[in-house]
């Protein structure tokens, strides 16, 4: 654990309370455009960094959107959460987004009150690039850690033929994608420090324009909770209340980008081979299309929908699995494999960069290509029917889960929030 001196290290707007020279944690705060009960990559991992940090005796702060619309306070694990005004979104009425109207003032009011040794954004949309701006004017330190980007091919509004998804666009949409990269790029490049999980992350960025360095820091995996069990599977589909079958797991958010679609379509063939079900563990707007796709495809009784699970649980979701199933991947990296791949589960998944480093072919699972649905249920049905084959791809997957242990890279976070402390305090003391 950081610990700094009060006094030493004091940005504008700081309130320092204290006797000088008197030893306290790092605070910190991490501010995110989406946050628990939301599921998805950007939400979990700035909920388990939050944690771990607050477990190793931090002062942590969130600052985030209201799960229910107006503004809160929480504390729950040792982090404070401060909770935004939020709305609902028109094209997703179960994603709540922050009310911009006076979030500039609202955001730099909690920067003074709080006084954070260092600000750490997890998005560059409202609620990070409005944090960032504040604290430059704080003279605050600032990290920039960002999950997910613009399309590369930004999505043409023509549907699939599962009404689910979209093909590949126009130069309309390549303009808008263009602007995306480069409002992107804009935004991190006013951090003192910006981290992505990969390194092929890191290159994409510096391809499209990030002209400041970028580190690659794994979010990486909590071990301990994320593990093989020792427990019939069983044990984890009657606390879940499902029924004892093989089971195709998917965790995130159940969006038409993430083609679940293809897993329902595959599960159709799979049944054919074998007693099996698909569980989706998360909320999204395309959940009742999924349902009724899931009826008409005749596999509605093996399709399960848990909803939201809490971070507390979620170990019993992977646990209750078989196989790991990712038909795509949006973002820069896919924690949710990383978990089940820690929790001993083989992976079938759909190419993508954020997946071809974690999933090796024919060892911790297999990869397809996007959309192909007959080789998705056929890989699919390979793991489901040979319990052999299943049990020494988890093995692999475990190991290679295990070099992505989150420790590390809460480590290298804690270098990092240390080198900015320090070299802000030089800058302090000089202008004083």
């Amino acid at each position: 654990m950081i610990s700094v001196t009060r006094g030493r290290f004091r940005p504008s707007g700081h309130s320092i309370d204290g006797a000088e020279g008197e030893p306290r944690a790092l605070r910190l705060l991490i501010g995110t455009d989406t946050y628990p009960p939301d599921v998805n990559g950007t939400a979990g991992s700035a909920y388990r960094l939050a944690h771990a940090l607050a477990a190793r005796g931090y002062e942590v702060h969130i600052v985030c959107q209201s799960e229910h619309g107006p503004p809160r306070v929480e504390k729950m694990g040792g982090v404070t959460a401060h909770r935004l005004r939020s709305v609902r979104t028109r094209a997703r009425k179960t994603k709540r987004v922050t009310v911009p109207l006076l979030l500039m003032g609202t955001v730099t009011r909690l920067l003074r009150r709080i006084a954070p040794d260092v600000v750490h954004v997890h998005s560059h949309f409202l609620v990070g690039r409005t944090l960032i701006n504040a604290a430059r004017q704080l003279c605050m330190p600032v990290v920039a850690t960002t999950h997910v980007t613009p399309p590369i091919h930004p999505p043409h509004r023509t549907p699939s033929p599962a009404g689910l998804g979209f093909v590949a666009g126009n130069a309309v949409d390549d303009l808008v994608g263009a602007l995306a990269w480069r409002d992107l790029a804009r935004v991190l490049g006013r951090a003192d420090h910006v981290a992505v999980p990969t390194r092929s992350a890191a290159e994409l960025l510096a391809d499209k324009g990030l002209t400041r360095p970028v580190e690659a820091v794994p979010c990486g995996v909590d071990l301990s909770r994320f593990r093989p069990r020792e427990e019939p599977k069983t044990w984890a589909r009657t606390k879940l209340g499902l029924p004892d079958r093989e089971t195709a797991l998917f965790v995130g958010p159940l969006d038409a980008e993430k083609r679940l679609d293809d897993l329902l379509r595959a599960l159709q063939y799979v049944c054919q081979q074998a007693d099996a079900q698909a569980v989706l563990v998360g909320v999204g707007p395309a959940r009742p299309q999924l349902a009724r796709l899931a009826k008409t495809l005749g596999v509605g009784r093996r399709t399960y929908f848990l909803g939201h699970v809490a971070e507390d649980d979620l170990h019993l979701a992977y646990a209750s699995a078989d196989v790991f199933a990712m038909p795509n991947v949006s973002g820069l990296e896919s924690v949710a494999t990383l978990e089940a791949m820690a929790s001993g589960l083989p992976v079938v998944a759909a190419e993508a960069n954020a997946l071809t480093h974690l999933v090796q072919q024919g060892r911790t699972g297999y990869l397809y290509r996007t959309g192909e649905v007959p080789a998705f249920a056929r890989l699919l049905t390979r793991v489901l029917t040979d319990s052999e084959l299943a049990a020494t791809m988890g093995g692999i997957g475990r190991a290679v889960a295990v070099t992505h242990d989150h420790l590390r890279s809460l480590a290298r976070l804690e270098e990092i929030y240390t080198g900015l402390t320090q070299t802000y305090g030089r800058r302090i003391q000089r202008l004083a």
